[in-house]
């Protein structure tokens, strides 16, 4: 049979495409994001998101929905397993695990998680490009694609008053997010929300590298940013927490991937 006779190749009946899971048991589900809150505090350590002690992921209980698994004060983000996370009530207070929260930090989370019980998960930390936008009282503008996800679905806290250690304060981080998938809190840096860890965890990806690219092009001119009409049409393309789940898939797979260590 020559080649102009071959036939033409059968397309593939079933494709395999990865979707959210469905848990059989609450057991199953606190696992998942336990096992999700890990490997995302480890991909910000390998994104260089971390410093010093400043930084959180933290994960609502799915049986216990005023509590929030937590990254324990003070241990290195790179090496955490689902193992090492600590269980905490929303009053700041460890119940499960043997290690401390860090209190400044956990007070917004607490306040995001208790204004918006459709969140799982809250991201925070003192990344570079993040805390120079928040620097300059800035938001993200609609200059890219990926930019556009946020557009009037992130909102500007425009107050600094230190590091936060009082519910006060938490609170009123909470209201200025409302109902938005983010803020960028002004001198301080970005805080991300999402129906799942993973998401929560894109968004903050995703966002703090539209600041960089922000910063680099107004550096080198004038931004040009995107029609209202085309942002909005984006936004409601890429701006769902189902979009930032699936995004998030080839970094999962990256950071839960054994390490090979060094090749000889």
């Amino acid at each position: 049979m020559s080649e102009a006779e071959a036939p033409a190749p059968v397309p593939v009946e079933r494709l395999h495409f990865a979707m959210p899971p469905v848990h059989a048991s609450l057991a199953d589900e606190r696992a998942h994001r336990k096992q999700r809150l890990a490997g995302a505090l480890r991909l910000f350590a390998r994104l260089g998101y971390e410093e010093g002690v400043s930084g959180h992921i933290t994960a609502r209980d799915p049986e216990f929905p005023d509590c929030f698994w937590v990254n324990p004060f003070g241990e290195p983000l790179a090496g955490l397993t689902a193992a090492d996370l600590i269980l905490v009530n929303g009053d700041g207070q460890v119940v499960e695990g043997t290690r401390h929260v860090n209190q400044a930090a956990f007070t917004v989370h607490a306040e995001v998680h208790r204004a918006r019980p459709d969140v799982v998960a809250v991201a925070h930390t003192h990344s570079t490009y993040g805390r120079a936008l928040a620097a300059l009282g800035e938001l993200i503008e609609p200059i890219t694609q990926e930019a556009c996800a946020f557009y009037e679905d992130h909102c500007l806290y425009d107050a600094y008053t230190g590091v936060v250690v009082d519910a006060a304060e938490g609170r009123r981080v909470a209201a200025a997010l409302g109902g938005r998938k983010a803020v960028v809190l002004r001198n301080h840096g970005l805080l991300t929300v999402g129906d799942s860890v993973d998401a929560a965890a894109w968004w903050f990806i995703t966002m703090e590298r539209c600041s960089q690219v922000q910063l680099v092009a107004r550096a080198a001119g004038r931004l040009v940013s995107i029609e209202h009409r085309e942002a909005v049409a984006t936004r409601d393309r890429l701006g769902g927490d189902l979009v930032a789940w699936i995004n998030y898939q080839p970094l999962w797979r990256l950071i839960s991937r054994p390490d090979p260590g060094p090749q000889s």
